[in-house]
């Protein structure tokens, strides 16, 4: 496991980028600035190594972008309608960040601080971070912490552990931006997805907190059980695509029974590689990254709308708030626990 400096914060504390591998050559790049993942290496159809996320070259871009490339998500990733919860009868204000909703739980969530690395060895890493009460607006003191693992099946396994002292919200993702063809290569529309999902929640306008429907995706744009390009349908006269200016919804994955089940893979054509997505999340968040123009990645490329995707699993958007979505709590004293995988391979 190799580690080096990764550049200053603003309050002068130092980021570290650690990468972790296997011996057939996959890495993984990972700064402890947000647990973000900065590179992700695998090879090609051609053996031809090829940075599949987009990342930042330094720590001080981390910090000075909102666009949570690679991070880890915490308390809670995606948003909460008027920035507001309720636990055991107890109104929680939470920052106002996205209008008048709460967006990955504002400014001081775990993608936006330094963790601790610990538990180092040649192909995995963990990460930790204490809230103190009342942090980000949550109750409880709470520890959460982040596994990352390459494996010898070519897997970036990412695998999640919370606890707190009172009930609250743990809900985390990885906000990686994929694109199969490789960081900076442009859009990422015309490669291939499929999503076990026969249901997705609907959302009420441009402010993308869901509207509480579980609607199927019968005859929509949504439908991604067959296979196809991602931005076929992206277009289309649709009002749920205008309001985010494309796909950031949630889909309900037809899951078969508890724990990892494989639910989507995407599939370039042009490089051969396949990434299979298996986790044990009911929920995942498909973000055609619909607002990154202009964002300059490793390499020196500039981004323009839809050059990469998002699939990041999860509880629904605003769970907290809809009776008709599984809870996100967590009991005081019990664990959060949740695992993701994204596994490679050349189809």
């Amino acid at each position: 496991m190799e580690r080096k400096a990764f550049g200053k914060l603003a309050d002068g504390e130092e980021a570290t980028l650690y990468t972790i591998s296997n011996t057939k050559g996959m890495y993984a790049q990972i700064t402890d600035f947000g647990a973000s993942i900065v590179s992700l290496v695998v090879k090609d159809k051609d053996g031809k190594n090829t940075d599949v996320v987009l990342g930042y070259e330094n720590a001080e871009t981390y910090q000075q972008q909102m666009a949570s490339f690679g991070a880890v998500v915490g308390r809670n990733c995606n948003r909460i309608a008027n920035a507001e919860i309720v636990i055991d009868g107890v109104t929680y204000q939470l920052e106002k960040n996205d209008n008048e909703n709460n967006l990955h739980s504002g400014s001081q969530a775990t993608s936006r601080r330094l963790w601790d690395a610990e538990e180092q060895t040649a192909d995995k890493i963990t990460f930790v971070i204490k809230d103190a009460e009342g942090q980000q607006g949550y109750p409880g003191n709470a520890v959460m912490k982040v596994t990352y693992e390459v494996t010898e099946a070519n897997e970036l396994s990412i695998t999640y552990h919370a606890t707190a002292d009172k009930t609250t919200i743990f809900n985390m993702t990885n906000h990686a931006y994929f694109n199969l063809n490789g960081a900076g290569s442009g859009s990422a529309m015309e490669q291939i997805l499929q999503i076990r999902a026969s249901h997705y929640t609907p959302v009420i306008d441009a402010k993308s907190i869901p509207t509480g429907e579980i609607a199927s995706v019968d005859g929509t744009p949504f439908d991604f059980r067959e296979a196809k390009p991602m931005g076929r349908d992206i277009e289309q006269a649709n009002d749920q695509l205008s309001y985010g200016h494309g796909y950031d919804h949630n889909f309900v994955l037809d899951k078969e029974r508890a724990g990892l089940e494989k639910i989507a893979t995407a599939y370039s054509t042009k490089s051969g590689i396949k990434m299979d997505v298996i986790t044990d999340c009911i929920g995942m968040q498909l973000y055609t990254a619909n607002f990154i123009q202009g964002q300059k990645v490793q390499g020196g490329a500039v981004c323009k709308e839809r050059d990469a995707f998002c699939l990041e699993t999860q509880y629904f958007p605003n769970s907290i708030n809809e009776p008709n979505f599984t809870t996100p709590l967590t009991e005081a004293g019990k664990s959060y626990d949740t695992k993701t995988v994204y596994a490679f391979s050349i189809a």
